[in-house]
């Protein structure tokens, strides 16, 4: 056996800071990185191409990481469960090395590629959580339980100390020539575009793929824009938030790294408003952490309703109002100007995410999941744990303190939008509608047909008083 570990990649895109990886490097100079395409995920009705297109731009940036630190990044497109045994037994590998994940199918996916691997005498890395600051199994309350509630869990997990970014991959050798050829011959290829996988995005992405891309924009932000971020990430015309999302998902910048960075600018923080910011903005990290342990802990939210009392509500799924809601076309400004941003780029500001989803659940009275499931088809940050928390908060069915929060589209456009120019950036059709009018959505009839926008498709206030009435039917019923 030789002395070559292969190190396999999911949602860690990186060679800096990457603790699979740097375990691998402890043990070996050859470690060899491997990616595989994997049908299960590419060929399901949720994979948005933006996320694609970034994912495919995460790669090549990875393998260009790989030729610098002396070795390279290996290409795979088939189900892992066989694809990594195989090309592993066909390198005469030691060992196998990878990072541990939250999601259902990750978990399940990865059994699988363990038991296979050790049939064939591979080793594997034990427990190695990356993606996370602390494991699932290390935040419990004081009854020795998972939190339910974002509260609680914040200060228990604020409160325990958090790992230093670990060492960059380097100095490492790469395969030999016959082991090259190997690898051609056990499935590696080149890697495709994304048009090659069937996915065209020809627009923008809200960060450029890759690890130096994610780094610049950490430094971007925490140079000056979280100075600010408390008030100005509910904005979002303002360009107020890291809008990291995307590299988090992919992990093309590690969440060590992340912390680290905002440990050190609290030690320098020369005022309570700049503390007060940047402590808002580890509460949102830790938001993101909270939402995988409660993947992992309780994998059935990936089904359904977390509360009893949404499991079997009666909700209206009208199929003419989810084409509008989907498509910015409901008559309430706010939503739409969303929804496009969405459809044209492939991601939403956090403020507007809450919004139509309030909106799709309690105005519309459609099931949470059809909302979660566009989102998916659409995000470049698509992320199971994250979309299904942030649906199950807003659709009031999920582990929620407050179960009817509803957003009132007048008053959130009122607060978030003043001047109306988040709503004429993406409604271009309402550019010359005047503020009032345009944040209230109560544009005159006259006006709308002249601009060809829609009226609005429901009655806030009766929709609101409606799904109350529900609510309370359904819950006396359960």
């Amino acid at each position: 056996m030789s002395d070559l570990i292969l190190f396999w990649h999911r949602r860690d895109l990186r060679i800096s800071d990457n603790t699979g990886l740097a375990a691998a490097r402890k043990q070996t100079a050859k470690v060899v990185g491997v990616f595989c395409l994997d049908p299960h995920i590419l060929n399901s009705d949720d994979v948005a191409p933006a996320r694609i297109a970034y994912m495919i731009g995460c790669l090549q940036s990875l393998q260009q990481r790989y030729i610098q630190a002396g070795s390279q990044l290996l290409i795979l497109h088939n189900h892992p469960i066989t694809a990594i045994p195989k090309l592993a037994e066909a390198l005469n590998a030691k060992a196998v090395f990878w990072n541990w994940d939250v999601e259902p199918y990750a978990q399940i996916r990865d059994h699988d590629v363990n038991l296979a691997l050790k049939e064939k005498g591979i080793q594997t890395l034990e427990q190695n959580w990356d993606q996370l600051l602390h494991s699932p199994d290390e935040i419990f309350s004081g009854a020795q339980t998972p939190y339910t509630v974002y509260t609680p869990f914040w200060k228990n997990w604020n409160s325990k100390p958090k790992n230093k970014p670990v060492a960059i991959l380097e100095n490492c050798e790469n395969l030999t020539d016959s082991e090259q050829e190997i690898a051609k011959k056990s499935g590696v290829i080149n890697l495709p575009s994304a048009a090659d996988l069937g996915f065209n995005w020809d627009g923008e992405l809200i960060i450029p793929p890759g690890e130096t891309a994610a780094q610049e924009k950490l430094a971007s932000f925490t140079n000056k824009t979280i100075n600010s971020y408390d008030e100005q990430r509910n904005y979002p015309a303002i360009d107020g938030t890291s809008q990291l999302s995307p590299a988090l998902k992919f992990g093309v910048i590690g969440i060590r790294t992340i912390w680290q960075t905002t440990i050190e600018l609290l030690a320098n923080s020369n005022s309570e408003e700049v503390t007060n910011n940047i402590t808002t903005w580890q509460k949102e990290l830790a938001w993101r952490e909270f939402y995988q342990h409660a993947m992992y802990h309780f994998p059935e939210l990936a089904q359904g309703a977390y509360r009893d009392v949404f499991k079997n509500f009666p909700w209206r799924n009208n199929e003419k109002h989810f084409q509008a809601w989907c498509a910015g076309k409901t008559g309430y400004p706010i939503v739409d100007a969303a929804m496009r941003q969405l459809n044209e780029t492939g991601w939403m500001h956090n403020r507007c995410r809450m919004i139509v989803a309030s909106f799709l659940t309690k105005d519309l009275m459609i099931n949470p999941q059809w909302g979660e499931k566009y989102f998916m088809q659409k995000l470049i940050d698509g992320d199971l744990s994250a979309n299904n928390g942030g649906w199950q908060w807003s659709a009031s069915s999920g582990m929620d303190p407050k179960p009817l929060r509803i957003f009132n589209p007048a008053s959130q456009a009122q607060k978030f939008d003043a001047d109306g120019e988040y709503i004429r950036q993406w409604v271009r059709e309402l550019k010359s509608v005047d503020t009032p009018y345009l944040i209230s959505g109560k544009i005159p009839p006259l006006e709308l047909s002249s601009i060809n926008y829609p009226a609005p498709i429901v009655d806030h206030q009766k929709q609101q008083a409606l799904f109350k009435k529900l609510y309370q039917e359904q819950k006396v019923d359960s």
